[in-house]
């Protein structure tokens, strides 16, 4: 089942690759913009409307769905972004240590003229962590182009106490929400 991916992430790619679609991707070009004021979920819906967007405008329309995706992390109303440099990862490890936070992930997804745009928030708890533990996984390149400075399928498993909701929204993108979407807008079938 080919679709375009609307984003170059090689972890979104696995995902719809290990469920059975065989991703085109194209990388969007946009400046993604922002609002003040928008809580996680709408922020990261936005973003990822504007990158389905900048697809469809620079392939044109196609009878092969078009999917997008922005995923950040929060702790509460807060919005933690990729970590700047190793001083930035170490201190949102150290926000994260012990506490409970938030993924979420926004899709965009353009099928047959229709844009459909939802988002998923997965909790995640932390065990508490040292600062050893903090510096030896600020170590590895593996923090610093995640959001919240981790990979929930990489080394940093050993952080992720529990959590609730999707893994792979954590990973990326909600493969489960994404299937029924597509179902919902005609493309697979029940």
């Amino acid at each position: 089942m080919k679709i375009v991916l609307a984003s170059s992430s090689p972890r979104r790619f696995e995902l719809l690759s290990a469920a059975g679609f065989a991703p085109e991707v194209v990388r969007p070009e946009c400046e993604e913009v922002v609002q003040e004021g928008l809580s996680p979920s709408e922020t990261v819906e936005s973003l990822a409307e504007q990158k389905c967007k900048a697809v469809i405008n620079s392939i044109g329309c196609t009878n092969t769905p078009v999917i997008a995706a922005d995923t950040v992390v929060a702790l509460g109303s807060k919005v933690i972004g990729k970590p700047k440099d190793r001083n930035d990862a170490e201190k949102i490890l150290s926000g994260l240590s012990g506490r409970i936070h938030q993924v979420y992930t926004g899709v965009a997804i353009f099928y047959r003229g229709e844009t459909s745009v939802f988002s998923v928030k997965t909790d995640v708890e932390f065990k508490t962590l040292s600062k050893r533990e903090i510096d030896s996984y600020c170590d590895t390149d593996e923090p610093y182009d995640k959001a919240g400075a981790y990979a929930i399928q990489g080394k940093a498993s050993f952080m992720v106490k529990r959590i609730n909701g999707s893994y792979s929204n954590v990973v990326g993108l909600p493969v489960c929400e994404v299937v029924e979407k597509l179902q919902e807008l005609g493309f697979l079938e029940k």
